[in-house]
């Protein structure tokens, strides 16, 4: 938050967390990519241990793949970021292909991950965790759509984006914090 609200041309409101790693301080973001993507991996390990689902922690070491591989590759620039840029690459480089694929994989498995730990002696869980997917799904999805379109959306779509990772943070934070009582 510090690094999107200090970066010159830089709105949190309008533009991508990947956007984040452009530019000079851009390491820290991919730095930030990378560590996320190991703690969610190491997770991701203790569930196939001692986790009520392999398919889940499959699923969450899909998502810790897709963090590792957002923090391997540089986002192209979008919505105008950084300054001078176009909303959009007339032709996407190999590295920011590279990037929204790790990182809608990511996306897809952590929304998955969510309905497949749903099933649980708690209802009070497994409502929270089908609601959480659907939210972290469309809210990811809606943020996409409108990074590079022009309209009414454009300027809020970093923060759809924001409010979509905060659904799957805290979801994946709950999972953890729950299975550390049990």
């Amino acid at each position: 938050m510090v690094e999107g609200a200090t970066r010159a041309d830089y709105k949190p409101l309008r533009h991508p967390v990947s956007s984040l790693a452009l530019g000079r301080a851009g390491w820290a973001q991919s730095v930030n990519f990378l560590l996320s993507g190991l703690l969610s991996l190491t997770f991701a390990v203790g569930l196939w241990r001692d986790g009520p689902s392999p398919a889940g922690a499959v699923l969450i070491g899909v998502w810790a793949a897709g963090l590792l591989g957002a923090g391997a590759f540089l986002t192209d620039p979008v919505s105008g970021y950084p300054a001078g840029t176009p909303d959009r690459l007339e032709h996407p480089t190999r590295a920011g292909t590279l990037h929204d694929l790790f990182s809608v994989i990511g996306f897809l498995a952590l929304a998955a991950a969510c309905f497949v730990f749903a099933p649980s002696a708690s209802p009070g869980w497994a409502v929270y965790s089908i609601a959480g997917g659907v939210l972290f799904a469309t809210t990811m999805v809606s943020a996409s759509a409108v990074f590079s379109r022009q309209g009414r959306w454009v300027d809020r779509s970093g923060l759809i984006q924001r409010v979509s990772l905060t659904i799957g943070w805290t979801w994946q934070t709950a999972l953890a914090v729950r299975l550390l009582g049990s």
